[in-house]
């Protein structure tokens, strides 16, 4: 049964956030909210949350899993970023953005493409998400909850704690969060492809 964490959206508590942490830290899937919509998420190193993302969203190995940074520092340690992708994301960032760009050997190979050795890194614009990440230490593995078959992501914490109940380890919930999932961009090729349009103007890479 995940267990359920109410926290304040503008001062989240940080006896509750240090409480998800250490459930992090022994390999537990958590949701928690964004600026674009709740996600999944998990420590970069647990084998076992990762397998839940993809059987709860019926995931292939083509996907690009998202490592959720509180920083750009953060974000460099883990993926290359050349001088004009560095100045176009840095722009960007924090924002309702993901950018696919080729990873450093800091990230595990079974998170990658597996023919692009690619990965989804982004900073989000949420106070929540961003105490989080501090208290973490490190990004978090997540990926967007939108489950098979559903046009929308869920939106309310409380209806997440009663669908998911027994597939997820808890709920951070601090209201609502949007329905639309981030902008992704690719790197990956040394120029800026729209993937998906998302919550994030695109038109700044067009």
């Amino acid at each position: 049964m995940a267990k359920y964490f109410d926290v304040h959206p503008e001062n989240p508590q940080r006896r509750t956030l240090s409480t998800v942490v250490d459930r992090l830290h022994s390999g537990d899937l958590v949701v928690y909210p964004t600026d674009s919509c709740f996600a999944l998420g998990t420590r970069l190193g647990s084998r076992d949350g990762i397998d839940r993302i993809r059987a709860i969203r019926n995931l292939d190995d083509r996907h690009h899993f998202t490592l959720v940074c509180q920083n750009f520092a953060q974000l460099g340690q883990f993926v290359h970023v050349d001088n004009d992708v560095f100045r176009a994301i840095k722009a960007a960032t924090p924002g309702r953005y993901t950018f696919i760009l080729t990873a450093t050997k800091e990230v595990p190979r079974r998170l990658l493409h597996p023919k692009k050795k690619t990965v989804g890194v982004r900073i989000p614009d949420h106070v929540v998400a961003q105490a989080l990440l501090a208290e973490l230490g490190e990004p978090l593995l997540s990926s967007t909850l939108l489950l098979p078959g559903e046009d929308e992501p869920l939106t309310q914490g409380w209806e997440i704690k009663e669908r998911l109940d027994h597939v997820v380890d808890a709920v951070l919930d601090s209201g609502d969060c949007g329905t639309e999932p981030t902008t992704v961009i690719d790197f990956s090729g040394g120029e800026a492809e729209i993937v998906r349009r998302g919550a994030g103007d695109p038109a700044r890479f067009e």
